[in-house]
This record gives C-alpha cells, structure tokens and sequence, in this order.
C-alpha cells in the first residue's frame, strides 16, 4: 500500500476542489494513484460538488422538528441557490435528516471552524496530559493528541458527525451527495436544539437513543 502523504491529498484537493476527507479515501482506495483518485472522485460526483461549493446560497429553508411529544426541538437553516431547489421533496428531505440528526447527536457547532480555539487548546492539554499518564512516548503524543481531537471534532461538529441513518458517511458527505443529486450548493447555517428540562435537576432519559431509533425506521 503506497503512503497517503499530506502533500498527495492536497494535491488531489487542488485537482479537483473536493474535501480532504474525501480526497484521502479516494487516495487510500486506489494505492496513491492520483489518476485512478480523480476519476473515483468524478465518478463520486465529488468533484462536480465542489466546484458548486463557492455559488451563493441566499434561499433555503428554516425548518423545526419536534420529538417525544415536545421534549426535544430543533431549528435549524439549511441554504441553498434557488426557491426552486428549496421547494423539492428531496431538499425538504435532507433538512428533515438533518433536524433528526441534530435531534438525536447533540451537536454542538457547524462545523469545526466554528469551535472557538480556546476549547481546543484545552481539549489538546488534556489529551497530551492523558497521554502522559497512560505512559506514552512522548514521540507519539502528538499523534494520539492529533487522533483525539479530531475525534472531539466528530463528537461535537454536526457536519463531521456520522449520519445517524447510515453510520459509514458523515453528515458533511451527505451534504455534498445531496449538491451532486440536486445541482445546487447547499450550506448548512446553523441551528438551535432545545431539551425539555435541560440543565435542570431531573429523572435521566436517553432521548437521543430515541430520536436515533425513529429516525432509523423513518
């Protein structure tokens, strides 16, 4: 298997706009050719949905969800180029998904740009600290700190987070296989998720266990 360096995946990054993730797999599934990479991307669509990713998205929909006879709500703004797109099933589709999905993973931010970089500092202190008391090398802390903070990323960042209907994608690949489907750039804006009682002293239920199992059914 050839080493997917850094400079190869931006490489295929400048070639063909797609994201870095996307880039990686694409190198990894095919040895580190980038050939065989770029095509897989274009045969992905991948590539055609980045190059839409710069097109304004002034339209859209602000959407609610509500779950559990009120005890969990969502409003989230999810945009993209045209009122056209905005009104087909398969935009409303994907917004749907989405306000599930906030619903059930507790995201807490976007996407990772959005975490304010004190949080990840903090985070990264206390991981390197872990990583001492486990008795790692310090030659491989920084990777572990690297492989858990990216981690805190998938944890806390809806568009990094795995889709709750199909685990092997994360949401931002749903996004970007929804603007090669629908032919418009889509933007997830942001969103606000309510919890019944939440921060008060009360019974303990798994809510999102819930919202996860219905949306899995749906």
């Amino acid at each position: 298997m050839a080493e997917i360096t850094a400079a190869l995946v931006k490489e295929l990054r400048e070639r063909t706009g797609a994201g870095m993730m996307d880039c990686k797999k694409a190198l990894t599934e095919n040895n580190g050719d980038l050939e065989k990479a770029t095509d897989f991307l274009r045969e992905k669509g991948l590539a055609a949905a980045a190059k839409k990713a710069g097109r304004v998205t002034a339209e859209g929909l602000v959407e609610s969800y509500i779950h559990g006879e009120g005890r969990i709500g969502v409003l989230v703004e999810i945009n993209c180029e045209t009122d056209f797109v905005a009104k087909t099933d398969e935009f409303k589709g994907l917004v749907k998904d989405i306000c599930m999905q906030i619903a059930a993973a507790r995201p807490e931010y976007v996407r990772r740009e959005d975490v304010p970089q004190e949080d990840v500092l903090r985070e990264k202190n206390i991981f390197a600290a872990q990583a001492l008391n486990e008795g790692k090398p310090e030659r491989i802390i920084e990777k572990m700190v690297e492989g858990r903070v990216d981690k805190f990323y998938k944890e806390i960042c809806l568009m990094e987070q795995a889709f709750i209907k199909n685990p092997d994608i994360s949401v931002g690949q749903l996004v970007t296989e929804s603007i090669s489907k629908i032919g418009e750039n889509i933007s997830v804006r942001r969103f606000a998720r309510f919890e019944m009682g939440e921060g008060l002293q009360k019974r303990q239920e798994d809510f999102a266990s819930e919202v996860a199992a219905a949306a899995k059914c749906d």
